[in-house]
């Protein structure tokens, strides 16, 4: 009987590369099942590199080797090298603007020779890492408002320029680091701010202004009532409900229409407003959207939910079948091997085969946290909270709008969507996690 290679394994987690095999042969699956023409010949086709399920399983090879590398690699190259990693993802993204090719609406893509490459994704590893390195700096105290501000910085820099790549949607995953700052010490008052201005944002969408701003000022002045006491012995509160009111209406009357108006895309304020039933009321009366490419966008996120729904449902509850459902066998949904990949496994397998996928990553998260838990250093538990955060945006978002539960931005299913950059990124995120925990008994600097 053999043994591993000691250098290799020791202190290995092979509960995570188990639980990484498992989903990326789940993806492979689902990927084949959702673009296998009938007729070709399965291992012909899987070794021609022309089906997007061979290039995805040679993307796969490729990433099994640079996971082996990886975990050759020395736990403190990680450590020493973030901060240049954080700048080499920095140019990476500015190199975007002169050399993006435009795909599918977003210029955030570079084409090398027959090759994609998303630098935004890639741009994820290289923020976990310096963000790890900051907040481990032994004079690095985040209780103090600079530090807060520098961390924020390390984050939004990268998420700013990929708005302006029109990547809204991988923009908002960068604010999964924020869950890192929390575990770190970020006060907690900071989240709740967060929360309830999502909040206000979403009462600005379903509520009509007028009625949002008397029901403000009613809170307001019902705040002001019930702690009259309070105010008599200090004047200070009655000043903060003031402050707030006027920065909750400013939210709704300023802030808001200014971001739906000259931030976000036309497609996508439709896609948010169509989310909450509701009519775009940014878009002028009588307004024609004569530009294809938008119009195809805000009638596809619609359809593309729509049909979804019907995949899911139409699995029942085991389902129709590998290469067996009609939905997505007949391209009835766009996008169905990338940000709709779930509906392929919902139709394909049922509601039993969702549960099993759903209690895969649920496991991988799980497993993920206790990583972090165990680690005795403080740049390993950073980085791994940052792993666990930038997984569980993914997997709640995507599948969120697969169901018609969240406006459809355009991020993947890890280990699942098609994807050379997703595979390729999600690998070496996980895998420099579980090179970090195999010397966790170091104390890293």
């Amino acid at each position: 009987m053999t043994q591993r290679n000691p250098e290799i394994s020791k202190g290995i987690d092979w509960s995570l590369v188990w639980i990484y095999l498992a989903l990326v042969v789940i993806g492979l699956l689902a990927i084949f099942a959702a673009t296998y023409k009938e007729g070709d010949p399965v291992i012909q086709s899987f070794l021609q590199y022309k089906t997007d399920y061979s290039k995805q399983f040679y993307v796969f090879i490729i990433s099994a080797v640079l996971a082996f590398f990886i975990l050759l690699t020395d736990s403190k190259f990680f450590t020493v090298t973030a901060n240049l990693w954080y700048l080499v993802g920095i140019i990476v993204l500015l190199l975007v603007f002169p050399l993006h090719s435009r795909i599918k609406g977003t210029e955030s893509i570079i084409r090398l020779g027959g090759f994609q490459f998303q630098p935004a994704e890639f741009c994820k590893i290289c923020v976990a890492l310096a963000l790890a390195k900051y907040l481990s700096r032994p004079e690095t105290d985040f209780s103090k408002p600079r530090s807060q501000f520098i961390a924020a910085s390390i984050v939004l820099f990268p998420a700013v320029l990929t708005i302006f790549q029109s990547e809204t949607g991988l923009a908002l995953v960068y604010f999964s680091f924020f869950l890192v700052m929390f575990r770190e010490g970020l006060p907690s008052v900071i989240l709740i701010i967060g929360f309830a201005i999502a909040v206000l944002v979403v009462a600005t969408i379903v509520i009509e202004p007028n009625t949002l701003a008397i029901l403000l000022t009613a809170i307001a002045l019902a705040t002001i009532y019930f702690l009259r006491r309070m105010i008599k012995r200090n004047r200070g509160i009655l000043f903060t409900i003031i402050t707030l009111w006027f920065v909750c209406v400013g939210i709704q009357r300023f802030a808001v229409p200014f971001a739906f108006k000259h931030v976000l895309q036309k497609y996508q304020v439709e896609r948010i407003y169509s989310l909450f039933g509701k009519d775009n009321p940014y878009r002028k009366s009588g307004e024609i959207i004569d530009d294809a490419e938008t119009k195809q966008k805000i009638s596809g996120s619609s359809y593309n939910v729509r049909q979804s729904k019907i995949a899911i449902g139409s699995g029942q509850l085991w389902g129709k079948g590998l290469l067996k459902g009609t939905q997505t066998r007949y391209d009835f949904v766009p996008e169905q091997r990338t940000d709709f990949i779930f509906c392929t496994v919902g139709e394909g397998f049922g509601f039993a085969g969702s549960v099993v996928l759903l209690g895969i990553y649920l496991l991988l998260l799980f497993r993920i946290i206790t990583v972090a838990e165990r680690q005795r250093s403080v740049f390993s538990r950073c980085y791994a909270y940052g792993v666990a955060a930038v997984f569980f945006f993914h997997i709640v978002i995507n599948i969120a709008m697969t169901v018609g539960l969240a406006p459809v931005i355009g991020i993947t299913l890890p280990f699942i969507s098609y994807g050379g950059t997703s595979l390729v990124t999600f690998t070496v995120l996980l895998f420099i996690l579980i090179r970090l925990d195999a010397d966790r008994q170091m104390v890293l600097r």
